[in-house]
């Protein structure tokens, strides 16, 4: 087995908030490979960001130990930071510099010399050799974002941290930008990044579920959908909120799952979708469409978050019913 590109083991994050400390990153254990897409998923406030700050050195870790390239994270972190790239959420472009301007700016930073050959390669690569002229405030967002990771690129990383790159740009500037990964892959280059897009997730070699500071899984996204328990059923009521509540209180239904006009209902795997129809019937709702679909991996995060909710409940059900008065 080759030695792993990043190698976490009880990595923690501890922020001071008033007289108490808030736990962002909670023990975190993570290997991460060359030449791998590794994709971290969790709701807002789940550590995602820390935790990717950290593995850049911005970030000092409170606990544990990390390795990157088999260099230690705090005390050789000046020997790895020239090998990684950053793409923040928040990625400072010079609005007032032009794509070419940006490129060398960040070139000279990073101590790029004789950078022109490099940047006319990744405008090339990134699809912006027309409007090198332009100013950076004058791109839209997807132009934008592929102006970034070019900036992020003019030092050849070996291994790059992606923190949601792809928010608030349009679908076909998406597109644009995961054919610009795929393209990092096959040169080898090793992708850690966030993202809220469950169908970008599934792009990635392996994928992690995080929440309050803690990794919940982290597998394959084939491996991934293998962890759901029972049968999805996706039915399309004509009243969605009455159907939820109408299924919620069946025996036999483990989950209920809204999409939309659809729900998923997460069954034991010998219930079929006529029961479903019938209790739906029964209180005069009608079932507009009904079919067992495989489970997506939508539907393994959302029922491991539910889990992990109720184990805390039964764990402290006096804090949750403090917390719900």
């Amino acid at each position: 087995m080759p030695e792993p590109t990043i190698a976490i083991s009880g990595l923690q994050k501890r922020f001071e908030a008033g007289h108490r400390a808030v736990e962002a990153v909670a023990g975190i254990d993570l290997e991460v490979y060359k030449g791998e897409m590794f994709g971290l998923v969790g709701p807002d406030g789940a550590g995602k960001t820390t935790l990717i700050r950290m593995l850049c050195g911005i970030l000092k870790p409170s606990g544990g130990t990390a390795k990157v390239f088999g260099l230690d994270l705090v005390s050789q972190i000046q020997a790895i930071k020239p090998r990684i790239g950053y793409l923040s959420q928040r990625f400072s472009l010079y609005p007032d510099l032009s794509v070419d301007e940006n490129i060398e700016f960040f070139a000279e930073i990073h101590g790029v010399t004789n950078y022109e050959a490099r940047r006319n390669e990744l405008l090339e690569f990134t699809r912006l050799t027309p409007f090198r002229g332009r100013l950076a405030d004058q791109l839209s967002g997807g132009m934008k974002q592929k102006l970034a990771l070019a900036a992020t690129l003019i030092h050849r990383p070996e291994l790059i941290f992606l923190d949601e790159p792809t928010t608030g740009v349009d679908p076909v500037s998406r597109r644009e930008f995961w054919k610009i990964l795929s393209s990092l892959l096959e040169e080898q280059i090793t992708i850690f990044m966030t993202t809220p897009y469950l169908d970008e997730a599934e792009r990635c070699s392996r994928v992690g579920l995080m929440s309050e500071g803690r990794i919940l899984l982290a597998d394959t996204p084939k491996n991934v959908k293998r962890h759901m328990k029972g049968t999805v059923i996706e039915i399309v009521p004509s009243d969605i909120h009455r159907a939820i509540d109408v299924l919620r209180n069946q025996g036999g239904i483990k989950e209920v799952q809204a999409f939309g006009d659809r729900i998923n209902v997460i069954v034991e795997s010998d219930m079929g979708k006529e029961a479903i129809g019938a209790w739906l019937r029964n209180a005069h709702i009608d079932v507009r469409d009904s079919r067992v679909i495989q489970p997506s991996l939508e539907n393994v995060f959302i029922a491991l978050l539910q889990t992990e909710r109720d184990s805390k409940r039964e764990v402290n059900p006096k804090h949750e019913e403090h917390a719900n008065a």
